[in-house]
């Protein structure tokens, strides 16, 4: 699978090459920043029209990673849909597909920025989440034990930029999931007063690149 394996307080933890975070022990797939319906809002709004296929890219990403995981629980962690307009537009299809995805799982939507609430697309709708020694939400409040999403971070090595995990001692940021998801760079200061001691970079792609942060 070509993840990176890290313990987070205690709790071992597999950054995976898709921006997904798998917790073995507990039998939990984390996911961020889907922001399905995007190319939808974007095309309501401005009236530019992307294409139309970032919803299949993105389920078809998550698919494959609940099959080759196989968690018992789900944990989309905010801004899972990019407005309240677009979670109403899915199309029937994505609807099927979605349910598919959730049958048999216990599925946790977290609250976002961007998010509906409620939302009627099965699962539950949590502000935040504990699971052990880790909290799940969407934004970083710097706490101990803390995975959060947002900020949509992204590394530069070599003259390329990947999505990417940012990870310290006490914390983990998620990259954004979603396809056409834009990003703020790993050295912005919004994202390094939350990082304490020890900060790395763990870059997506191919395979899951931990690479230490200045």
């Amino acid at each position: 699978m070509n993840a990176y394996h890290f313990n987070l307080c205690e709790t071992r933890c597999m950054a995976l090459p898709s921006g997904a975070l798998h917790l073995p022990e507990h039998g939990i797939l984390c996911v961020s920043d889907l922001h399905l319906g995007k190319s939808e809002r974007v095309a309501r709004r401005s009236g530019v029209m992307l294409p139309p296929y970032e919803v299949r890219a993105t389920l078809q990403k998550l698919e494959a990673d609940i099959a080759a995981t196989n968690p018992a629980r789900i944990i989309c962690l905010g801004d899972s849909f990019d407005d309240a307009q677009a979670a109403a537009s899915l199309d029937e299809e994505m609807r099927l597909w979605l349910a598919r995805l959730q049958a048999g799982k216990s599925w946790i939507w977290i609250a976002g920025n961007h998010d509906p609430g409620p939302i009627d697309l099965g699962g539950t709708l949590e502000d935040a989440v504990m699971i052990g020694a880790l909290t799940f939400r969407h934004i970083a409040t710097a706490a101990t034990g803390e995975v959060s999403g947002h900020y949509h971070p992204k590394h530069r090595v070599a003259g390329r930029s990947r999505p990417a995990f940012l990870l310290d001692d006490q914390r983990l940021i998620m990259p954004a999931y979603g396809a056409y998801t834009g990003g703020l760079a790993s050295q912005a200061p919004d994202l390094r007063k939350l990082l304490g001691r020890n900060p790395i970079a763990i870059m997506t792609g191919h395979k899951a690149i931990p690479v230490p942060l200045p």
